[in-house]
């Protein structure tokens, strides 16, 4: 080939196979949904007791925090839900105060693009969520278009201040039963999809084999990502840390592994009882990577902002023009094309399509079931309370099936929310509705075209470039004659996740539309040598290692 060739740009396809297909329920699905039951349930029953629905909005503020940080230890868990309340004060006090400062829809639009792109650029540099920047920017909208005095934002704030307070004794409740839960489940997850990759290895299907393989490291790297935010390190913890050390050699040395044995105790990590204890390998050489990657520290969510730019301005673009064209059209609230708008962006076009797809067939079949519920709802006050915390369960049930079947639930239910200050006559409420999400979803996605990100394909470059130094250093390590323990167990964990990355990096550039041709060899060449090097690692670390994975 010519070295003079153009590399071609490709406009990829949008899929429709599979977008809307229900999925397996995630396995703690429940937990999100009973507590958002009680975090938005006993503010919202208080207030009706006091006859002061209408201060709902400022309430559920606070509520609605707890769903999130579901996944992560209770100390870690502790710490993001604090900065979660925060940030959910900080965007509804500056909704408020820009609320009481004028009422002109154009201005109001504006900043509440503005509030959807920092909270979007914030969330995901911080990686907290599900549910990600959509809640933040539901409510702060809302809060936009919420007529007030500057006199009132106080109270409102102190009022969305206390329900944070209370999701945040909700959401740190079920440590007092099982205070390693979120470690035990991550870690039962990697165990199950190691002992299917072991599996997959032994059938010769490539196809199989490269994806069971592709879920195994990334199911190990999630798993570690709790164990390392969790802080101290009691012997339950530790014996956690062994058994992922177990999956990540059964990824490095399929072949030498059993996967009925870590199926096993993926199913003893059930429960409360107690941690199964693998045979620590000599001098617990299996866990003092682990000591150097805690003095290390975690990357700073700042150094993953940058990349995040082109999400930004895609969000910022996107809901302003879905706000301002909701305007055009005369729709009383224009919010909800920006919160459409603003739900739609993901990793890469390809997603942000399936996702477009998937809020408007979700939106459209909810306002159906608005419809047949509202006659219930409008019977009392106390009846529309429960129909919405009925909703808000159902949404957190199915939203982890398939986002479309989350939306069924939860587009009723920001109806019905809308009716706290008083009934509505249905039909205007479903119309604007119904504008509303084909509005937000096709100048959202529009936007999302407009707004390429190039720089998808200069990411797949650095992380080659990343796991090619975590790989050349590691084999220097096995070279060497005698290497640390200590440092031979850190270079593969560092390679792990230096693979784990460039897989994601590869995979969201691969959805990008008006994108060069991407290096896919290059990728290719770079896991399979990255899996040669963890594998040899593994047995240059010893037998003991192997032999614990059988035992």
């Amino acid at each position: 080939m010519s070295s003079a060739e153009p590399n071609p740009v490709r406009v990829r396809r949008l899929p429709l196979a599979g977008v809307l297909r229900i999925g397996r329920p995630s396995d703690i699905w429940f937990k999100p949904a009973l507590s958002v039951v009680v975090a938005v349930g006993v503010p919202n029953l208080t207030l009706l007791a006091l006859g002061r629905l209408d201060l709902a909005l400022y309430t559920m503020a606070g509520s609605l925090c707890a769903l999130y940080a579901h996944h992560l230890p209770y100390a870690a868990r502790g710490r993001a839900l604090a900065w979660v309340v925060l940030g959910m004060l900080a965007s509804v006090a500056t909704a408020l105060v820009t609320a009481s400062l004028t009422s002109s829809a154009v201005i109001l639009v504006c900043v509440g693009a503005l509030l959807a792109a920092a909270q979007k650029a914030l969330c995901d540099a911080t990686r907290i969520g599900p549910p990600g920047p959509v809640i933040f920017t539901f409510i702060s909208s809302a809060s936009l278009f919420a007529p007030q005095t500057l006199g009132q934002v106080p109270g409102h704030l102190a009022l969305g201040a206390a329900a944070g307070a209370w999701a945040w004794l909700v959401g740190m409740a079920p440590g007092l039963v099982r205070p390693h839960g979120p470690e035990r489940r991550a870690t039962a997850r990697a165990l199950r999809a190691a002992a299917a990759y072991v599996e997959a290895s032994t059938t010769g299907a490539a196809d199989g084999h490269e994806r069971a393989r592709a879920a195994a490291a990334a199911a190990v790297h999630a798993a570690w990502q709790p164990l390392l935010a969790a802080g101290s390190r009691p012997e339950p913890r530790r014996s956690l840390e062994r058994l992922v050390v177990r999956a990540e050699i059964a990824l490095a040395a399929p072949g030498d592994t059993d996967p009925a044995r870590l199926r096993s105790w993926a199913r003893d990590l059930r429960g409360t009882k107690p941690v199964p204890r693998p045979a620590p390998g000599p001098a617990a050489d299996e866990l003092l990577g682990v000591e150097i990657e805690l003095a290390a520290g975690q990357a700073r969510p700042t150094s993953r902002l940058r990349p995040l730019l082109p999400l930004a301005l895609r969000t910022a673009l996107g809901c302003a023009l879905a706000g301002h064209v909701s305007l055009a059209l005369g729709v009383g609230r224009p919010y909800w094309a920006l919160v459409t708008a603003a739900a739609l962006y993901q990793a890469n076009i390809t997603l942000t399509w399936s996702r477009g797809v998937q809020r408007v067939v979700g939106n459209l079949v909810g306002v159906l079931l608005f419809a047949a519920v509202a006659p219930l709802a409008h019977l009392g006050p106390a009846a529309l309370v429960l129909c919405c915390l009925a909703f808000n369960f159902g949404a957190e049930a199915l939203i982890s099936r398939n986002y479309w079947l989350g939306s069924v639930c939860v587009t009723p239910m920001a109806l019905l929310i809308t009716e706290f200050t008083g009934f509505q006559e249905p039909g205007g409420l479903m119309t604007d509705r119904l504008v509303d999400t084909l509005v937000g979803a096709f100048v959202g996605f529009a936007a999302a075209v407009a707004v390429t990100n190039r720089r998808a394909g200069d990411r797949i470059e650095d992380a080659l470039d990343t796991a090619d130094r975590a790989r050349a250093h590691a084999e220097r390590l096995i070279a060497a004659e005698r290497p640390g323990p200590a440092a031979l167990e850190s270079a593969r964990r560092r390679l792990a996740a230096a693979l784990v990355e460039l897989r994601a990096t590869a995979d969201a550039a691969a959805g990008e539309w008006w994108q060069r041709a991407l290096p896919e060899e290059r990728v290719m060449l770079a896991e399979q040598a990255g899996h040669r090097t963890l594998a040899a690692t593994v047995r240059r670390q010893g037998p003991h290692l192997l032999e614990g994975a059988r035992a």
